[in-house]
């Protein structure tokens, strides 16, 4: 049985692969940047890689 997501996904185009300012650190368990800060300390970062939120629980969850 195949997956849902691999059943309807789209390739992406043939672009070049995004570069991102950060790796992640195994030992600290945490994205670092090349000169070995937190990647949470660069504010640029931090807007140029910024998140999404998912509100699935909330809908379903009078708790969370």
């Amino acid at each position: 049985m195949q997956p849902f997501a691999l059943s309807h996904a789209i390739p992406a185009d043939d672009q070049s692969p995004a570069i991102v300012p950060y790796s992640y650190n195994v030992a600290l368990q945490l994205n670092v940047l090349s000169d070995g800060r937190p990647a949470i300390a660069d504010r640029a970062v931090l807007l140029a890689t910024g998140t999404t939120t998912s509100t699935a629980g909330s809908k379903t969850h009078f708790d969370d």
